[in-house]
């Protein structure tokens, strides 16, 4: 009997009985093939091409169950952070999503069993964050992309940074309000203000505003100055109510003398105090300067690092090595310690190590960058470390507060 062709209606009716999902059971992983009866399936495992699809599943299971794991996780994955990002959803309507796909991987064919058993899975390698609930389990895409976290990060420090420089700004204007009223408290101290009264009985209150005059011409026209009585004073009178002309004697030499005190206390611009308006812009000036100073960059060869990322896998989680290399200014060479392995990793997979104080530690980053110190103390509260300085012009100097994030252990030469 010749068989169906391509456009025959025999055809044309399979490939539309086959169209949607077929039922799991009747699926064969290993030969790709979906079933649409118990009758079918029976005859296809008994097919030659069957048996020898299983002949190659027997020699190796790990290695399929693996790669099928693999195909699954990968797949379900990239759904969820297309689809759902970072959103909590429920782990049935990602699944129910992804089976729609007819050509997807089986769950049966992998090393989980249930879609319970996957879920929890995700959880604890911290691919997910995962909760249950009365409905069922819960999960949301945890983004570890190192654009997203790299971006993450900057948002995060510049926050931070805002926030710093309010509270600063803040403090010192209320410094500046308190050590304005210290002053003034000071200049109120001894000196008392009454109100200008007159008894009954006592002589003619009166002012002679003419005694600063006085004394500013003793000091520019020597003739102004000049005695006009025997004990070299200058005479000036007032008239009372009365009609009376009460005399008042004045000393020009000892009113220029007081003009001149007066004229000291006001003080030049050398002595005049910084306003709270210009030590804010010389504080916001000094931190720019600082800024400069850091780059984003600062793997440096001869240190030793810490891996921080589970992707490199669990043998390289948290285990110390040398960087070797620096390739485009984020990606280096790393040499295990422990093991001699080499690997290549991102600048945000990696930490600073800080060694016992004594120790030798290269600066990688900040005004100092590219020296090499030794580590004098720690200073846990400030999350900072004390170091003195052992190469350039200002070796033998010891320098404070720098971050744990500037400073890294140094490789031994033998390294």
């Amino acid at each position: 009997m010749p068989k169906q062709g391509f456009l025959t209606p025999k055809a044309i009716a399979n490939r539309i009985k086959s169209k949607g999902l077929q039922k799991l059971r009747w699926f064969c992983q290993m030969c790709q093939k979906q079933c649409r009866d118990e009758n079918g399936f029976k005859c296809h495992t008994m097919s030659e091409s069957h048996q020898r699809q299983l002949l190659l599943f027997a020699e190796n299971e790990e290695k399929f169950l693996d790669h099928f794991s693999e195909e699954f996780f990968d797949t379900f994955m990239e759904l969820l952070r297309r689809r759902f990002n970072t959103r909590r959803v429920h782990c049935n309507v990602v699944y129910n999503e992804y089976i729609q796909h007819k050509d997807h991987c089986h769950m049966n064919a992998t090393k989980w069993e249930t879609l319970t058993e996957f879920v929890k899975w995700l959880g604890r390698e911290g691919f997910c964050k995962v909760d249950q609930t009365e409905k069922g389990w819960f999960i949301a895409y945890i983004d570890r992309d190192p654009e997203t976290i790299a971006r993450q990060e900057s948002l995060a420090k510049k926050e931070k940074l805002e926030l710093d420089d309010e509270e600063r700004t803040q403090r010192f204007i209320q410094r500046q309000v308190e050590k304005a009223a210290e002053n003034k408290t000071d200049q109120d101290t001894g000196q008392e203000y009454t109100e200008l009264q007159r008894e009954e009985g006592e002589g003619l209150v009166s002012f002679n505003l003419g005694q600063m005059a006085a004394g500013t011409a003793s000091k520019t026209d020597p003739a102004s100055s000049k005695p006009r009585g025997a004990a070299g004073e200058g005479k000036s009178d007032a008239v009372s109510k009365d009609g009376k002309v009460q005399s008042r004697w004045s000393n020009p030499l000892k009113d220029s003398q007081s003009v001149k005190r007066k004229d000291g206390n006001s003080g030049g611009k050398s002595g005049k105090r910084k306003s709270a308006l210009e030590e804010i812009i010389e504080e916001e000036e000094r931190k720019k300067k600082a800024k400069v100073t850091h780059t984003q960059n600062w793997l440096t060869e001869g240190i030793v690092v810490k891996i921080t990322t589970k992707r490199l896998g669990d043998r390289f989680y948290k285990k110390k090595g040398v960087i070797t290399k620096v390739e485009n200014m984020f990606t280096g060479i790393v040499k295990m310690i422990d093991s001699g392995a080499k690997l290549k990793v991102d600048q945000l997979h990696v930490e600073t190590v800080i060694p016992s104080p004594g120790r030798m530690v290269a600066v990688v980053n900040g005004p100092h960058r590219g020296q090499q110190a030794s580590l004098v103390t720690l200073q846990e509260e400030a999350c900072s470390v004390v170091i003195k300085l052992q190469m350039g012009p200002m070796a033998g100097k010891t320098v404070s507060g720098i971050p744990y994030e500037d400073i890294s252990k140094l490789a031994p030469q033998d390294t």
